[in-house]
């Protein structure tokens, strides 16, 4: 069994205080035995504009955030997912939301870029459209982990099965993903849609949430949890900052999956 944490964070707009924080979060989190680690979406950095998250973008390999998190990595000797962070694009003003992870020696070993992109008009008013200022990824990510295969995804991706199953088919055995879900949205999805992600595809799902009202005027929903193959949620903070820890058991995962087989019964390709 493998102790895996998920930090929940309320970001502001200071990148140096937010990675204060999450160096905190982090260390705790190593403390109490974590060896794999995911931060929220947008932890470095929940900005006052626009203008402000493109003046913070980094160069890929290069900038205090990704120096930040391989230190953290190796540091603390922790796989760290690193939610999201701005990275720049070709495009001049549209940046990337990147999850990086690090090894447990500070070595980078896979970047997932955001696929899909949230631009949506709730109906209590608050509107959206992350496509004026992040570029999509397009890559599907699944990293090879000493504790299983380890397939990434950002918050609004949640709501596509089809790229879960496209990462159960590239091998994973557990689902990351970092998140900053409105409060609306997330009181009435988040838990129900990491819960079925986990059930449909029979792996082990941490999710790192961002939480609380933010400098920015933005609510998130927090409720950070880590679910069990079975649709178990084994561990959960409803909110504020902090982290949370369970056991993540490959043995358990096989055995779900040889007793309920529907992985292999799907008669439908993608």
């Amino acid at each position: 069994m493998t102790p895996m944490a998920a930090v929940q964070m309320v970001s502001g707009p200071r990148v140096p205080d937010n990675l204060d924080e999450a160096g905190r979060l982090i260390a705790a989190a190593s403390a109490a035995g974590a060896r794999l680690v995911v931060l929220p979406e947008n932890f470095a950095l929940m900005p006052l504009n626009d203008a402000d998250r493109l003046a913070a973008a980094e160069p890929d390999g290069k900038g205090p955030m990704q120096d930040f998190l391989a230190a953290q990595a190796r540091q603390h000797h922790v796989w760290l997912v690193g939610g999201t962070i701005p990275l720049s694009t070709k495009t001049a003003h549209k940046v990337r939301a990147a999850c990086l992870v690090f090894d447990d020696q500070g070595k980078r070993v896979a970047r997932y870029d955001k696929i899909h992109l949230f631009d949506v008009q709730l109906d209590n008013g608050e509107k959206y459209k992350e496509s004026n200022n992040f570029e999509p990824g397009e890559n599907i990510v699944v990293v090879e982990t000493p504790y299983g295969k380890l397939g990434l995804a950002v918050c609004y991706d949640l709501r596509f099965p089809e790229l879960f199953r496209r990462l159960l088919e590239k091998g994973a055995e557990i689902f990351a993903v970092p998140a900053a879900f409105t409060a609306h949205t997330g009181k009435a999805h988040w838990e129900v849609l990491l819960r079925a992600r986990a059930i449909e595809n029979l792996v082990y799902v941490i999710a790192a949430a961002q939480d609380g009202r933010h400098a920015n005027g933005r609510e998130t929903y927090g409720d950070s949890m880590v679910v069990s193959p079975w649709g178990e949620v084994l561990a959960r903070l409803p909110h504020g900052a902090g982290s949370i820890m369970a056991d993540c058991d490959r043995t358990r995962l096989q055995d779900v999956r040889k007793n309920l087989p529907s992985i292999r019964h799907r008669k439908l390709s993608i």
